[in-house]
């Protein structure tokens, strides 16, 4: 199936774009190849590792694919964006006019350099974005109190070991009161990603390092992954909660497992597991990798959720197709009654599709307010 889908692209960039210039055609059927092969890197991840979530190529491969992949997607939307211009015209004269060469030239090289730097905004260490969050009845000794939320570092050969070195030095800097990783911590099985991880025991808050499984864990060993983050240091929050207290008060910080859990014979997120117990009345934070269920949390008494999962959506534009698959929530800071949803650009990215265009990946400290 991705084979398919992934060479529609391609199809239509071959037989709109490079067929019609004015090139000898061994150069085109040469093009056209080096196309199709980015076009099809998915399967070669499946080939390299027995998952398309894995690629497990060199770094500057991966780079290369995803630039190569991206432009190629890219070209194909500018071209359908020119033969939809080209509509009117085709429809008097009866075929579609004839595009100057410069034309095709200024779309080539105006993708490629858009996908190079889409890429490059994929893999860097991502800035600082504070966001501060009113909730309601939160006690006065937790007003100011601060939680840095990491969500999809997807750590793989793409993000390496010493990505993840300067993603947590400059966490650590930050000195936050407590540090949560909402899902998708890597790509790959334990076997492979054992180093590339270890960075992360490094992480330190005074109030704990706490984690939730996202959608990818599940596609490799989702048990050893979840022995793996404790031996890291994160203690893991499945469908239970803790509480934290300062000055004789308490605020509750609950997790769920993912959706994704149906699907591997593991225990599915469970909210009321999640919140049995906790005290009444008491501000809640819940780690839910994915959004779409934040109306559940919402009804449940939740103040405040954090997820991730989308990725922003990676590109501007794309933002209404991901709402679709989750309950309209991309994004950013929404509210749902008293209940605050953040939705987390995420810290990288999946290495299969490693593309940023506006939608920035985040490292997010987020300030508790009292109201």
């Amino acid at each position: 199936m991705f084979t398919v889908i992934l060479g529609l692209p391609w199809l239509l960039v071959v037989v709109r774009f490079i067929e019609p210039l004015p090139w000898p055609w061994s150069i085109k059927i040469l093009l056209a190849a080096v196309l199709l092969i980015a076009s099809q890197y998915l399967l070669f991840c499946r080939l390299s590792s027995g998952s398309v979530f894995s690629p497990e190529f060199p770094r500057l491969i991966i780079i290369a694919f995803n630039v190569v992949f991206g432009a190629t997607v890219l070209l194909a939307v500018f071209q359908i964006a020119l033969d939809i211009i080209s509509v009117p015209v085709a429809l008097i004269d009866g075929g579609f006019p004839t595009v100057p060469a410069a034309v095709r030239y200024g779309m080539g090289i105006s993708a490629f350099c858009l996908a190079a730097f889409g890429v490059s905004q994929a893999i860097r260490v991502p800035a600082l974005k504070d966001v501060e969050i009113s909730v309601v009845g939160l006690p006065a000794a937790f007003d100011g109190y601060r939680i840095l939320q990491l969500t999809d570092l997807h750590i793989s050969r793409l993000f390496t070991k010493r990505w993840a070195e300067a993603v947590v030095s400059k966490a650590n800097a930050l000195d936050a009161d407590v540090m949560v990783m909402t899902g998708d911590l890597i790509d790959g099985d334990v076997e492979h990603r054992r180093l590339d991880v270890q960075p992360i025991a490094r992480l330190r808050a005074r109030d704990g390092v706490w984690a939730i499984p996202g959608n990818h864990e599940y596609f490799f060993d989702y048990g050893e992954w979840m022995r793996e983050y404790e031996r890291l240091g994160m203690r893991t929050l499945l469908n239970r909660h803790v509480q934290v207290e300062r000055e004789g008060v308490a605020i509750v910080i609950a997790g769920v497992t993912d959706r994704a859990a149906v699907h591997s014979g593991n225990a599915p997120p469970d909210l009321q597991s999640a919140l049995r117990g906790a005290p009444e009345g008491a501000a809640i934070i819940l780690l839910d990798h994915q959004p779409m269920g934040a109306q559940k949390a919402a009804d449940a008494g939740v103040s405040v959720q954090l997820s991730g999962h989308t990725h922003g959506g990676m590109v501007i534009g794309l933002a209404s197709l991901v709402a679709r698959g989750n309950n309209g929530f991309v994004s950013g800071l929404y509210k749902l009654g008293s209940m605050s949803l953040y939705v987390n650009n995420g810290t990288g990215l999946w290495p299969g599709f490693a593309l940023r265009l506006g939608m920035p990946a985040e490292l997010t400290r987020i300030t508790l307010r009292s109201i």
